[in-house]
């Protein structure tokens, strides 16, 4: 079979928050660009909406006020947030020979922020500044080759031709997922395969409910368990207060169970603080990001939380300056978070625009 191939300035992979950045700041540059994205759908970021219509968030979600590059970006899309809702109360777990109990929450001077309409709204706006025909879903790389021409990028169907590659995977998918003809340096791919994909191991788990009975004064839906199997739960209600919902992290060890079985040791838990009222949802959501194929693949050793993240390796180019490293996992400031997103991406578009004056 003979394979299209597509050419522009730039390639990005990865149709997220970072690679639809870097594309939103490069708009008016004259650069040709194209996007490839292995998934169906825009955006490692994910909210998910509910059989109820509660819209829950299952991957990024907060931002907070020294979040200034995201804060910035949101400003200049007229994309507005609100404060997540974390009480005066939090139902505490310390021990499990101990009851839970109420513990009080001292105030936030900076609380957490979460964006109106979901985090999905970042994505669409920022996606609505793009042509259609410069994003290629259900478009997977396989692998990566080089010479005097330019970059050459391999799918399935087409062969993606450019001068500069920005891959946005995280690292260690990049380097255990896309074949390179010139082999990358050691340097790099063994820092790669120790840098820690954010959200990688997490399993967020969501239950949308009539109402928020939660809030009533013997109650809380700020929930901190060193118990588990839910380590820390939030009221996820939209800012309109119409519609309700619980959100949180179960523990990671729990991937290999079935959903119902989640679901059922989350109901035991739940059952603990608020009796029959947990039993009254009307929908479960959960997102394994460690089966997500496009996110996640396993470590070929133990690897801690932020390990890696923003090193030195990832400042600089390679493939004789034609392939380019960004995404959150790379960044020097706030890695793992939108933030570090955000900020490698607008980094990464200066990198670009100033190769392309020379």
């Amino acid at each position: 079979m003979i394979k299209e191939t597509i050419e522009s300035d730039i390639l990005i992979i990865g149709a997220g928050l970072t690679g639809l950045t870097i594309a939103y700041a490069l708009k008016n540059s004259g650069l040709s660009i194209k996007i490839v994205e292995a998934r169906s759908r825009l955006g490692g970021i994910e909210t998910v909406r509910t059989n109820d219509g509660v819209k829950v968030e299952m991957g990024a979600t907060w931002l907070g006020s020294k979040h200034t590059y995201l804060a910035r970006l949101l400003s200049e899309l007229g994309i507005e947030t609100f404060e997540q809702i974390i009480g005066e109360t939090a139902i505490y777990e310390e021990i499990s020979t101990s009851p839970h109990y109420l513990a009080r929450i001292p105030p936030n001077p900076e609380p957490s922020l979460r964006i109106v309409g979901g985090s999905e709204v970042l994505i669409k706006k920022l996606s609505s500044f793009i042509s259609s025909e410069t994003i290629f879903l259900d478009t997977k790389v396989v692998s990566i080759k080089q010479n005097e021409a330019g970059a050459f990028a391999d799918c399935i169907h087409s062969i993606f031709k450019s001068k500069i590659v920005i891959s946005t995977l995280p690292p260690n998918l990049l380097v255990n997922t896309i074949n390179f003809d010139s082999a990358l340096p050691q340097s790099l791919v063994s820092v790669a395969k120790n840098t820690h994909t954010w959200m990688g191991e997490s399993i967020k788990i969501a239950l949308s409910y009539p109402t928020p009975f939660w809030r009533s004064v013997e109650l809380s839906g700020t929930i901190m368990s060193n118990v588990g199997p839910i380590p820390e739960m939030y009221d996820h209600s939209n800012i309109e207060d119409n519609k309700y919902a619980l959100m949180g992290f179960l523990n990671g060890s729990y991937f290999q169970l079935t959903k119902e079985e989640r679901l059922d040791i989350i109901m035991k838990q739940l059952k603990k603080y608020y009796g029959k009222l947990a039993e009254s949802y009307i929908s479960y959501e959960e997102r394994i990001w460690r089966t997500e194929a496009e996110t996640f693949t396993p470590y070929e050793s133990n690897v801690l939380p932020h390990q890696s993240n923003g090193d030195d390796v990832y400042q600089e180019t390679y493939l004789d300056g034609r392939l380019m490293l960004a995404g959150t996992e790379t960044s020097s400031y706030y890695s793992g978070y939108m933030e570090g997103a955000v900020y490698s991406a607008l980094l990464t578009s200066q990198k670009v625009l100033a190769k392309f004056r020379k």
